[in-house]
């Protein structure tokens, strides 16, 4: 099945957002900015945000480009992912909170949105 150019689009933003996405984590990992000072890791962190940014505003421009059912289809799953996500890491904060469980950094609520997409999206095969 082809893609039509939405999707291609779509894919081409993706990679391009992700790719210095995972170069710019390899690189910290592997220690590349162990010595970075207080301004470096402002920036550091604002560097890895960005293709994330990116990676969102091209599923939103995705949904721009795409055909009415895609576009609602896309969005439904999208709302879902993200009221689900929000509900998950809100419990989470508070069992931090009042039980005393392990910290979960912020920027884990972008994989667990993309974790709360997938597993609607199965279940989310209309529009209505």
């Amino acid at each position: 099945m082809a893609m039509d150019l939405a999707h291609r689009r779509y894919v081409t933003r993706t990679i391009a957002f992700m790719v210095p996405y995972v170069a710019i984590n390899m690189a910290a990992i592997s220690g590349a900015f162990d010595d970075r000072s207080r301004p470096g890791s402002y920036l550091l962190g604002l560097a890895v945000a960005a293709p994330v940014i990116g990676q969102l505003w091209a599923t939103l421009a995705l949904m721009r480009d795409a055909d009415e059912y895609v576009r609602a289809l896309t969005a439904k799953r999208f709302i879902l992912a993200a009221g689900g996500a929000m509900a998950i890491f809100t419990a989470w904060g508070f069992v931090e909170e009042y039980a005393h469980a392990p910290h979960v950094p912020g920027y884990v609520v972008y994989m667990l949105f993309w974790a709360c997409y997938g597993l609607v999206t199965p279940f989310v095969r209309t529009t209505r």
